[in-house]
């Protein structure tokens, strides 16, 4: 699986976090005082990054999580049909389709960048 594990206290904002078997972006990192009979514990907010439901998650900093290796890669419009895009890989050549982004407008030829991650992606601005 493309993931690996850290301590919760070595996550930052912007970067990635599994929450409820999702691939997050992280918007908020704050940690609370650890208490009597405790440690610090973190409350990290995120965002899905292919369905963008927010999400939040509570743990002790030093609890071990998974983070996804979310890949940034770019590609070619080879073709437009409606909603989607034909898109070609720029490193492999594979060609696939996507959905286009609401409010974006992409024609033949112009250049993506887009997120993979075991078989989602997503065409980012």
């Amino acid at each position: 699986m493309a993931r690996e594990q850290k301590q919760v206290r070595e996550l930052q904002e912007g970067s990635y976090v599994m929450m409820d078997d999702s691939p997050c972006k992280i918007n908020a990192y704050s940690t609370a005082k650890p208490g009597k009979h405790g440690s610090a514990k973190a409350r990290i907010e995120g965002k899905g990054v292919f369905d963008a439901k927010k999400r939040s998650l509570s743990q002790p900093v030093d609890a071990k999580v998974w983070v996804p290796i979310v890949e940034r890669k770019g590609g070619q419009v080879v073709s437009v049909s409606g909603d989607d895009a034909q898109i070609m890989d720029l490193d492999t050549y594979e060609t696939f389709t996507m959905r286009i982004p609401e409010g974006e407008s992409l024609s033949p030829d112009d250049e993506i960048e887009y997120l993979e991650y075991e078989g989602q992606r997503k065409i980012v601005g």
